[in-house]
């Protein structure tokens, strides 16, 4: 276990917000949990369906849109990074999308299913950091994608 990990825990909303800017309606992740430093972690989101999203995708059958899912996938990423810097008072930090590669959707996400938002840090260049991640349901896979994310 490293010091980040042990001085974040597991990160619940509080620390999520302390991490990284995003909020209502835009904050995409509810809990990150099982967070090795920078290296690893899991990020919680249970869809329900009084999401601002499902007034439109769709009507009559609401769906959770993909793009959420990667970018919830991306903020899962940036508590990894900010929190794994080691700060015991975690400043709100900008981190901003920079690539996302090999996405792809494999079954439809509905009010009602919870997230599991794992991530694998692949490589980390200056202040850019690479990951793949996978969003599971009931421990299937429903999405995956490579990402990079910089920490400004």
């Amino acid at each position: 276990m490293t010091d980040a990990t042990k001085a974040l825990g597991v990160a619940d909303i509080q620390k999520i917000m302390a991490c990284i800017p995003h909020r209502y309606p835009f904050l995409l992740v509810d809990k990150v949990v099982e967070i090795d430093g920078d290296a690893s972690g899991v990020g919680i989101k249970n869809v329900t369906f009084n999401e601002p999203q499902f007034t439109g995708h769709f009507p009559g059958r609401p769906v959770f849109p993909g793009v959420l899912m990667i970018e919830a996938m991306a903020q899962t990423a940036g508590v990894l990074v900010v929190s794994a810097r080691g700060s015991d008072d975690l400043a709100v930090t900008t981190v901003l999308f920079t690539t996302i590669d090999k996405a792809k959707f494999r079954k439809p996400v509905i009010p009602g299913d919870t997230l599991r938002f794992h991530l694998t840090k692949l490589a980390h260049k200056r202040n850019i950091w690479f990951y793949r991640g996978e969003a599971r349901v009931d421990g299937v896979l429903v999405a995956e994608a490579e990402l990079s994310a910089m920490v400004v």
